[in-house]
């Protein structure tokens, strides 16, 4: 192995050297982040899981409306009301529109998502998110109102603004206001929540398929008025994130906020001010490194390649298949099932999406965010490939439609259970904390260009009307999923463990992606000079164990 400097003892720092004084306290807090365990980081950090959770159940909405959307195209006084009519009577809505509708609220989220990289990190995440509750009460209005395709894109477009901004505070929030124990908890979270919003879409749906009239796609658009304003009330009381308080130059502020996140005795090791030490050394180390925090920034230097990591992690959650489950009711109708049995589908594969949600919480301690993350692209390639395979059975055969729809709650078990929740994980650790809101927003914006191709196709491969690929559409999924695997063992790094500092050194250092769990790193390094003369500050140390 090569060897370089070892971590010293912080309290060897002496007293007289405020720079070192700092050094020492971000030392410590690092040590108690590194020794703190699931249960120890709940009781410190309560009221901080807390506030996340409530930041987080904004993306409800969005999972809802997302769900809701692509089902409709299955649901008949839908259809009636905005499709054509076929030859043999029955109604669709033309592939065009169903990716028209489908990309209204991507383009919308795009703009928020612009609007959001500047937004927040001038007002922070309170204000932002505040604004976008408000801005969504209003856009509701458009969708429940319309009576023409072209007013609904209108207003799924404008609804996808203040989305763009929930996306990524979201995560953003919940990945700087708790300890690295429970990181990869809040932050897959939001997955979470989009699930949920999606099981109550569908069971709305499901509850609406006796109506025949508009009212049975107007009130599932009404639904949408019951989220915003208690979130609203709930977030005009959350203490500011203690990062983006550090990065403004309010300490006094960003330490009063980090006492409001925990609770104070529960751990013994755990100081405040120790830990507010080390996310301004933090944030000093990252000015070293890179100084800018402008959009330009995310493409020079080191931050280069953590870009590059964020955009392609959440690029490969939609082209690995992912739009099945998004098509999911109107994908079960075409591969022969009937209406009702399609939505009951559905909701199963949603509730079984939260399941593996909650699963994947339990893996990730166990194996990791890359390997995790790696073995589920790896699992939807292989279902994609077997639906496919079904596909070129018969249509009429009532044992491969089952299959098929069995398939597909296979399917979902196996992303939502790894690489639909860890992407918010791996999204969230791996860049920069200067640059963590746009990094995220270019991420999102990759994910979101990448939505915008695939609801393009998706359509056109199971409409009748389009390329009638149908379940043989898993082929193309299968091929996309096996190039995301193959970037995911070369280039994605391991995150585990590591807090900001050691994860800023790492990518400083060049560490190759395969070497990011085996690496020894000392951020806040100290050394002692020989015959007791005064220790100083040295450069921070990487050691890399060769043979892992």
């Amino acid at each position: 192995m090569s060897t370089v400097s070892p971590q010293q003892d912080a309290e060897k720092i002496p007293t007289s050297t405020p720079v070192a004084i700092l050094a020492a306290e971000a030392n410590r807090a690092t040590k108690t982040e590194h020794k703190m365990g699931l249960w120890q980081g709940i009781r410190t950090y309560p009221h901080a899981v807390g506030w996340s959770v409530l930041f987080s159940s904004a993306l409800i909405m969005e999972g809802y409306d997302n769900a809701l959307i692509a089902s409709l195209f299955a649901y008949g006084p839908f259809q009636e009301t905005f499709g054509d009519k076929l030859a043999d009577g029955t109604y669709q809505i033309t592939a065009a529109w169903q990716s028209g509708l489908t990309n209204g609220a991507l383009v919308g989220e795009l703009i928020g998502l612009l609007i959001n990289g500047i937004i927040a990190e001038r007002f922070g995440y309170r204000k932002s998110i505040i604004g976008s509750l408000i801005a969504c009460v209003a856009f509701v209005f458009i969708i429940f109102f319309a009576k023409t395709l072209p007013v609904l894109l209108i207003g799924e477009i404008l609804i996808g603004i203040p989305w763009g901004l929930f996306q990524t505070i979201t995560t953003t929030y919940a990945s700087e206001v708790c300890p690295v124990v429970l990181r990869p908890y809040l932050t897959t979270y939001v997955n979470l929540c989009w699930v949920i919003g999606q099981i109550i879409a569908s069971g709305v749906l499901k509850a609406m398929t006796s109506r025949t009239d508009d009212l049975g796609y107007k009130i599932p658009f009404a639904l949408q008025w019951m989220w915003p304003i208690p979130i609203m009330i709930g977030v005009a009381f959350a203490p500011e994130s203690p990062w983006w308080l550090v990065r403004k130059g309010r300490i006094d502020e960003a330490r009063h906020a980090l006492e409001r996140l925990t609770v104070q005795g529960q751990d013994p090791d755990f100081n405040v001010d120790e830990t507010i030490a080390m996310i301004r050394s933090t944030n000093e180390l990252e000015k070293e490194i890179s100084a800018g925090t402008s959009y330009l920034d995310c493409f020079t230097g080191v931050d280069l390649r953590r870009t590059e990591t964020v955009c392609l992690t959440w690029m490969a959650q939609q082209v690995s298949g992912s739009a099945f489950m998004g098509y999911s009711t109107y994908f079960y109708e075409q591969a022969g099932l009937a209406t009702s049995n399609a939505f009951t589908l559905s909701m199963v594969q949603y509730i079984i999406g939260a399941i593996g949600t909650l699963l994947s919480w339990v893996l990730m301690g166990k194996f990791g965010r890359r390997t995790l993350y790696a073995y589920g692209l790896g699992a939807q390639m292989t279902v994609c490939f077997i639906i496919g395979c079904l596909g070129i059975i018969h249509r009429g055969n009532v044992a491969a439609q089952w299959a098929i729809g069995s398939l597909l709650l296979v399917y979902t078990f196996c992303y939502d259970a790894s690489v639909g929740p860890v992407c918010y994980s791996l999204v969230s650790e791996l860049s920069s904390t200067r640059l963590r809101a746009k990094s995220i927003v270019l991420a999102r914006i990759s994910y979101n260009v990448s939505g915008v191709i695939v609801n393009i196709i998706t359509p056109r491969m199971l409409n009748p009307s389009a390329w009638n690929w149908g379940a043989k559409s898993g082929f193309f999924w299968a091929g996309t999923s096996l190039l995301c695997l193959v970037w995911v063992f070369f280039r994605l790094p391991e995150p585990k463990g590591r807090t900001y500092a050691e994860l800023d050194l790492l990518f400083e250092r060049g560490v190759s992606a395969r070497k990011f769990s085996s690496a020894f790193v000392d951020p806040f390094s100290v050394h002692e000079k020989d015959h007791g003369e005064e220790e100083k500050i040295v450069q921070p140390s990487v050691e890399i164990v060769e043979h892992i």
